[in-house]
């Protein structure tokens, strides 16, 4: 009886490791499934119009909402969805930076790298400045506008514990993430004939306005691989301006909490691993370490996997939700969100 407790506890191991991949098989499949039938119908438009008019990228986006309408998928395709939808999302960020050099940093120029700042503190003021006028709280409203400014939910985790954010706070404050970045990564492409937008321009558009780096991935992919350069730059830079508000925040923030709640403020909680390793890759392709006759290669499983994220995404999301989230928040992030699209728009039509 006591060698097999004694063993147990080895034996449990690979046991655990190997559920732990099993459970996340049937969501994975799940999406896998959705970005093939997205993939489908794109060719069926390529075949039928000789141009995909709905990229299967959006396509798996839509089917995963569908789905998400009329069936909420049980606990044991939760965990797969999950992962699709963040974990391989992430790793497509990550590859994306083989196929970028610094080059593109440094042609953008210094007007640039401060316009993109000076964006990020005028919609903090005005996200800020919205929801206080709309009667929210301090804490909600530093939340929302760090969430519209900067990064999404990424922003409000990191900003949440070091103000002393309540649960009800952060729970109102990413309600509208998930909607809000599924419709501008559906919406924001139409604005590119409409606004007559060129790569870069569409690029550095959707760096400014969508939340999550991922995200910007999604939205850009259907404008070409210049423009996903370029609004994955621009987005990268603008994340990077949440080191500098986290630490400010960190510096007023115990008139919001209590000694108990009071947390300190670590590197790898502002910088995420995925945008080290897109940095890391990106330094290794701007030295030429990594080859260009991998870049091909690695745009593909990019491209795949940003698929198979799109229909988790999708899946993830409950247009219902709506209904549940009180009219002050919901103005206060929708208006929060057209007011950085307007700024953002006059912005890049000054980057001829």
């Amino acid at each position: 009886m006591s060698q097999n407790q004694a063993s147990s506890p080895a034996d449990s191991k690979p046991v655990t490791a190997a559920s732990r991949i099993a459970a996340l098989i049937p969501g994975v499949l799940l999406c896998i499934a959705v970005a093939g039938v997205s993939a489908l119908l794109e060719r069926a438009e390529l075949g039928v119009f000789e141009h995909p008019y709905i990229e299967a990228l959006v396509m798996a986006i839509l089917l995963g909402m569908a789905v998400r309408s009329f069936w909420k998928p049980a606990p044991r395709w939760q965990a797969g969805i999950a992962f699709s939808a963040k974990q391989l999302l992430e790793v497509a960020v990550m590859l994306l930076g083989a196929s970028i050099s610094f080059a593109a940093i440094a042609a953008s120029g210094i007007a640039l790298l401060a316009s993109i700042a000076a964006v990020v503190v005028v919609a903090l003021c005005i996200s800020f400045g919205l929801s206080r006028l709309l009667g929210l709280s301090t804490r909600l409203s530093i939340l929302i506008a760090c969430g519209n400014s900067i990064c999404g939910n990424s922003a409000i985790a990191a900003v949440a514990p070091i103000i002393g954010a309540s649960n009800d706070e952060i729970a109102s404050s990413i309600s509208f993430t998930a909607i809000l970045g599924v419709m501008m990564v559906l919406g924001l492409p139409l604005l590119i004939p409409l606004l007559q937008l060129s790569a870069t321009q569409y690029g550095i558009l959707a760096g400014l306005t969508v939340y999550a780096v991922p995200q910007v991935l999604a939205a850009t992919v259907p404008a070409g691989l210049v423009s996903t350069q370029i609004g994955t730059l621009v987005k990268l830079m603008r994340v990077l301006m949440l080191g500098p508000v986290v630490v400010g925040l960190s510096l007023v923030a115990s008139r919001w909490q209590s000694d108990a709640r009071k947390t300190s403020v670590g590197f790898f909680r502002l910088v995420p691993w995925f945008i080290l390793g897109f940095l890391a890759l990106a330094t290794l392709r701007s030295l030429e370490i990594v080859p260009a006759t991998v870049v091909g290669p690695v745009t593909k499983i990019t491209s795949f996997l940003t698929v198979v994220s799109m229909a988790a995404l999708g899946l993830g999301v409950d247009v219902r939700v709506l209904a549940n989230v009180g009219g002050r928040v919901t103005a206060a992030v929708t208006l929060s969100l057209i007011l950085l699209l307007g700024i953002s728009i006059a912005l890049v039509h000054w980057f001829k």
